[in-house]
Protein backbone atom coordinates (compact mmCIF):
# COMPACT_ATOMS: atom_id res chain seq x y z
CA UNK A 1 0.00 0.00 0.00
CA UNK A 2 3.00 2.61 0.67
CA UNK A 3 4.79 1.15 -2.17
CA UNK A 4 1.21 1.90 -4.14
CA UNK A 5 1.23 5.63 -2.76
CA UNK A 6 5.24 6.46 -3.16
CA UNK A 7 4.58 5.33 -7.10
CA UNK A 8 1.60 7.74 -7.12
CA UNK A 9 3.17 10.68 -5.79
CA UNK A 10 6.63 9.93 -7.97
CA UNK A 11 4.04 9.91 -11.36
CA UNK A 12 2.82 13.29 -10.22
CA UNK A 13 6.34 14.77 -9.13
CA UNK A 14 7.65 13.67 -12.52
CA UNK A 15 4.59 15.18 -14.60
CA UNK A 16 4.54 18.48 -12.64
CA UNK A 17 8.74 18.41 -13.08
CA UNK A 18 8.32 17.71 -16.88
CA UNK A 19 5.64 20.45 -17.12
CA UNK A 20 7.58 23.01 -15.89
CA UNK A 21 10.72 21.90 -17.78
CA UNK A 22 8.33 22.29 -20.70
CA UNK A 23 6.54 25.85 -20.21
CA UNK A 24 9.83 26.94 -18.94
CA UNK A 25 11.38 26.15 -22.41
CA UNK A 26 8.48 27.72 -24.69
CA UNK A 27 9.05 30.93 -22.43
CA UNK A 28 12.38 31.18 -23.23
CA UNK A 29 13.90 32.49 -26.58
CA UNK A 30 16.23 30.18 -28.14
CA UNK A 31 19.10 32.48 -28.76
CA UNK A 32 17.53 34.62 -31.09
CA UNK A 33 19.14 37.93 -32.83
CA UNK A 34 17.49 40.60 -31.03
CA UNK A 35 19.65 43.48 -32.88
CA UNK A 36 20.72 43.27 -36.64
CA UNK A 37 24.23 44.98 -38.03
CA UNK A 38 23.97 45.86 -41.88
CA UNK A 39 25.74 47.92 -44.19
CA UNK A 40 25.02 49.04 -47.94
CA UNK A 41 26.18 50.70 -50.62
CA UNK A 42 25.15 52.21 -54.37
CA UNK A 43 25.18 54.65 -56.87
CA UNK A 44 23.07 57.76 -56.78
CA UNK A 45 22.04 60.03 -58.90
CA UNK A 46 20.36 63.25 -57.47
CA UNK A 47 18.65 66.24 -59.07
CA UNK A 48 20.29 69.03 -57.12
CA UNK A 49 16.84 71.08 -57.45
CA UNK A 50 19.80 74.44 -58.44
CA UNK A 51 18.98 75.75 -61.75
CA UNK A 52 18.37 72.08 -63.26
CA UNK A 53 22.20 70.38 -62.02
CA UNK A 54 22.34 66.80 -61.79
CA UNK A 55 24.84 64.63 -59.88
CA UNK A 56 25.99 61.19 -60.05
CA UNK A 57 27.56 59.74 -56.96
CA UNK A 58 28.24 57.02 -54.24
CA UNK A 59 25.97 56.50 -51.23
CA UNK A 60 26.90 53.95 -48.31
CA UNK A 61 25.38 54.00 -44.64
CA UNK A 62 25.26 51.28 -41.77
CA UNK A 63 21.65 50.42 -39.86
CA UNK A 64 21.29 48.92 -36.32
CA UNK A 65 17.79 47.63 -36.52
CA UNK A 66 15.31 46.07 -33.66
CA UNK A 67 13.59 43.36 -34.36
CA UNK A 68 11.18 42.75 -32.12
CA UNK A 69 8.75 45.12 -32.66
CA UNK A 70 5.24 43.41 -33.86
CA UNK A 71 5.51 42.84 -37.22
CA UNK A 72 7.90 46.49 -38.00
CA UNK A 73 11.01 47.07 -37.45
CA UNK A 74 13.14 49.82 -36.27
CA UNK A 75 16.51 50.94 -36.77
CA UNK A 76 18.69 53.77 -37.23
CA UNK A 77 20.74 54.87 -40.00
CA UNK A 78 23.99 56.81 -41.13
CA UNK A 79 24.66 57.42 -44.55
CA UNK A 80 26.86 59.36 -46.40
CA UNK A 81 26.97 60.59 -50.06
CA UNK A 82 29.47 62.04 -52.47
CA UNK A 83 29.51 63.32 -56.22
CA UNK A 84 31.55 61.48 -58.44
CA UNK A 85 30.23 63.74 -61.73
CA UNK A 86 29.70 66.68 -59.94
CA UNK A 87 27.51 67.86 -63.08
CA UNK A 88 28.20 71.41 -64.66
CA UNK A 89 26.18 73.93 -62.10
CA UNK A 90 26.92 72.74 -58.47
CA UNK A 91 27.76 69.57 -56.77
CA UNK A 92 25.90 67.81 -53.44
CA UNK A 93 27.85 66.03 -50.93
CA UNK A 94 26.02 65.43 -47.21
CA UNK A 95 25.81 63.28 -43.82
CA UNK A 96 22.96 61.81 -42.59
CA UNK A 97 21.33 60.02 -39.77
CA UNK A 98 18.06 59.22 -38.87
CA UNK A 99 15.38 56.91 -37.49
CA UNK A 100 13.97 54.50 -40.04
CA UNK A 101 10.96 52.01 -40.00
CA UNK A 102 10.81 49.06 -42.00
CA UNK A 103 7.38 46.18 -42.34
CA UNK A 104 9.32 43.13 -44.02
CA UNK A 105 6.79 41.09 -46.59
CA UNK A 106 8.48 37.67 -47.29
CA UNK A 107 11.19 38.64 -49.37
CA UNK A 108 10.26 42.57 -49.96
CA UNK A 109 11.25 44.81 -47.19
CA UNK A 110 9.63 48.60 -47.66
CA UNK A 111 10.81 51.00 -45.28
CA UNK A 112 10.18 54.95 -44.54
CA UNK A 113 12.73 57.00 -42.73
CA UNK A 114 13.98 60.62 -41.91
CA UNK A 115 17.05 62.15 -41.61
CA UNK A 116 19.02 65.20 -40.23
CA UNK A 117 22.24 66.27 -41.39
CA UNK A 118 25.23 68.84 -42.47
CA UNK A 119 25.93 69.13 -46.43
CA UNK A 120 28.09 71.21 -48.38
CA UNK A 121 27.22 72.46 -52.01
CA UNK A 122 29.93 73.23 -54.39
CA UNK A 123 29.47 75.95 -57.13
CA UNK A 124 31.56 75.06 -59.94
CA UNK A 125 34.32 77.59 -61.06
CA UNK A 126 34.02 80.29 -61.47
CA UNK A 127 31.53 79.99 -58.88
CA UNK A 128 27.60 81.37 -58.61
CA UNK A 129 26.87 84.90 -58.87
CA UNK A 130 23.34 85.75 -57.29
CA UNK A 131 22.57 88.97 -55.64
CA UNK A 132 26.17 91.01 -56.39
CA UNK A 133 27.65 88.24 -54.19
CA UNK A 134 29.48 85.24 -55.93
CA UNK A 135 28.96 81.73 -54.00
CA UNK A 136 32.13 79.17 -54.39
CA UNK A 137 30.79 76.71 -51.85
CA UNK A 138 27.82 76.76 -49.03
CA UNK A 139 27.26 74.58 -45.83
CA UNK A 140 23.77 74.04 -44.49
CA UNK A 141 21.82 72.04 -42.21
CA UNK A 142 19.47 69.30 -44.14
CA UNK A 143 16.20 67.38 -43.82
CA UNK A 144 15.57 64.37 -45.58
CA UNK A 145 12.70 62.48 -45.65
CA UNK A 146 12.88 58.92 -47.60
CA UNK A 147 11.66 55.87 -48.68
CA UNK A 148 12.70 52.81 -50.10
CA UNK A 149 12.87 48.69 -50.68
CA UNK A 150 15.01 46.32 -49.68
CA UNK A 151 14.66 42.86 -51.57
CA UNK A 152 16.30 40.03 -49.88
CA UNK A 153 18.64 37.29 -52.35
CA UNK A 154 19.40 35.34 -49.41
CA UNK A 155 20.34 35.58 -45.78
CA UNK A 156 22.85 38.30 -45.90
CA UNK A 157 22.22 39.69 -49.53
CA UNK A 158 19.65 41.85 -51.06
CA UNK A 159 19.17 44.83 -53.49
CA UNK A 160 18.10 47.95 -52.70
CA UNK A 161 16.22 51.03 -54.07
CA UNK A 162 15.80 54.40 -52.44
CA UNK A 163 14.74 57.69 -52.97
CA UNK A 164 15.30 60.93 -50.59
CA UNK A 165 14.05 64.34 -51.04
CA UNK A 166 16.16 66.63 -49.22
CA UNK A 167 15.42 70.32 -47.97
CA UNK A 168 18.59 72.26 -48.16
CA UNK A 169 19.16 75.97 -47.48
CA UNK A 170 21.55 78.18 -49.88
CA UNK A 171 21.69 82.44 -50.04
CA UNK A 172 22.31 81.78 -53.71
CA UNK A 173 18.18 81.27 -54.32
CA UNK A 174 15.79 83.76 -53.99
CA UNK A 175 13.78 82.08 -51.40
CA UNK A 176 17.06 81.09 -49.14
CA UNK A 177 16.27 76.84 -49.84
CA UNK A 178 16.40 74.21 -52.74
CA UNK A 179 15.34 70.68 -52.81
CA UNK A 180 16.88 67.79 -54.34
CA UNK A 181 15.90 64.58 -55.03
CA UNK A 182 18.53 61.97 -54.58
CA UNK A 183 17.72 58.44 -55.74
CA UNK A 184 19.96 55.05 -55.28
CA UNK A 185 20.46 51.66 -56.39
CA UNK A 186 22.58 49.44 -54.80
CA UNK A 187 23.16 46.24 -52.46
CA UNK A 188 22.72 45.73 -48.89
CA UNK A 189 24.69 43.01 -46.50
CA UNK A 190 23.09 41.78 -43.24
CA UNK A 191 25.90 40.95 -40.51
CA UNK A 192 25.01 37.69 -38.44
CA UNK A 193 26.82 37.48 -35.50
CA UNK A 194 24.93 34.12 -34.49
CA UNK A 195 24.25 32.00 -37.40
CA UNK A 196 22.80 28.72 -35.57
CA UNK A 197 19.53 31.09 -34.16
CA UNK A 198 18.14 33.17 -36.88
CA UNK A 199 15.49 35.49 -36.01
Amino acid sequence: MKEKHLLVKLAVLTAVCSLALTASAQSTPAGTQRLQLSAFGGATGTFTGFHGGKNLGITAGVDLTYLGFRSFRLAGEIRGTYPIDKGNISSQKNFLAGPKVEYPIGKFHPYADFFFGRGEIDYHDPGFIFDGVRYISTNTFIYSPGVGLDYNLNHNWAMKADAQFQHWNTPATESGSIYSTALTIGVLYNFDFNSRHRH
